[in-house]
C-alpha cells in the first residue's frame, strides 16, 4: 500500500509566516493534484510550546540562525514558529486537509527538536508515524512538503532506515537553503540512501 506523506504544510512554513520557505505556497497545487492518487494520506504538524528551547527567543544573546548545543545535540535556532493552537500552526487554508486520514504531531517537547516525521532528534521519542503506517499495511510513502533540508529530509531518511520504499515528490517541496547548496545537497544525500526522486507527473 502507498502513503501520501505530507511534511509540516503549515502557514508558519509558507510566505508571511514566521519562518516562511522561499515558494512554499507553491507545492500546494501539486499535492492537490496528487492527493487522490494514494491510499492513505498522513500529514505531519510541528507543534512547539512557546518556550521551545530550539526558539532563539529562549537564547539570550543568540539570534536566529546561530547554532548551539542543546542538551547534547547541535541545534540552530529558529524564529518562534508552529506555536501549539496558533494560526501559524495550522495547515495551509487552500490544502485539502478533509483528505488527511492522520496526522502526527511533533516538537511538543521543549528540550528537543524533532525534524523528522518518525522521531525526534535524538532518536529517544517516537512520534507514532511507523506504528500507524505498520498498522495500515503501508510499504511505500511519497514524501512532499518543507522544508526540503530539514523535516522532508529527516524524514524521508528515517523512512529509508525503516524498510520503506520511499520516494520524493521533488516538485511538492521546498527548501530554506539557509546555507547555500543546502537544498541540493539533501536530495543528493536522500538519493544515496536509497529514496527515488520523482516529479508529481511521474506518479
Amino acid at each position: 500500500m502507498r502513503a501520501l506523506l505530507l511534511v509540516d504544510v503549515q502557514n508558519d512554513f509558507l510566505p508571511g509566516g514566521s519562518l516562511a520557505v522561499p515558494e512554499g505556497d507553491q507545492i500546494i497545487p501539486v499535492i492537490s493534484d496528487c492527493i487522490d492518487r494514494f491510499d492513505v494520506v498522513v500529514a505531519t504538524k510541528d507543534w512547539h510550546p512557546a518556550e521551545h528551547e530550539s526558539f532563539a527567543s529562549q537564547h539570550f544573546g543568540q539570534a536566529i540562525g546561530d547554532q548551539i548545543d542543546l542538551h547534547g545535540l547541535p541545534q540552530i535556532l529558529w524564529p518562534d514558529h508552529c506555536v501549539q493552537h496558533s494560526a501559524g500552526s495550522e495547515f495551509a487554508e487552500n490544502l485539502d486537509a478533509a483528505a488527511i486520514d492522520h496526522v502526527i504531531y511533533k516538537g511538543d517537547d521543549p528540550q528537543v527538536d524533532s525534524y523528522s516525521g518518525f522521531f525526534d532528534n535524538d532518536r529517544r521519542h517516537a512520534t507514532g508515524l511507523h506504528a500507524w503506517l505498520l498498522a495500515k499495511g503501508v510499504t511505500a510513502v511519497y514524501v512532499a512538503g518543507l522544508a526540503t533540508d530539514y523535516c522532508v529530509k529527516f524524514t524521508a531518511l528515517d523512512a529509508i532506515d525503516l524498510g520503506y520504499q520511499v520516494y520524493l515528490i521533488t516538485d511538492a517541496c521546498r527548501g530554506v537553503n539557509l546555507q547555500p547548496g543546502d537544498v541540493t545537497a539533501a536530495l543528493k544525500q536522500m538519493e544515496a540512501s536509497g529514496v527515488v526522486l520523482v516529479n508529481s507527473t511521474d506518479i
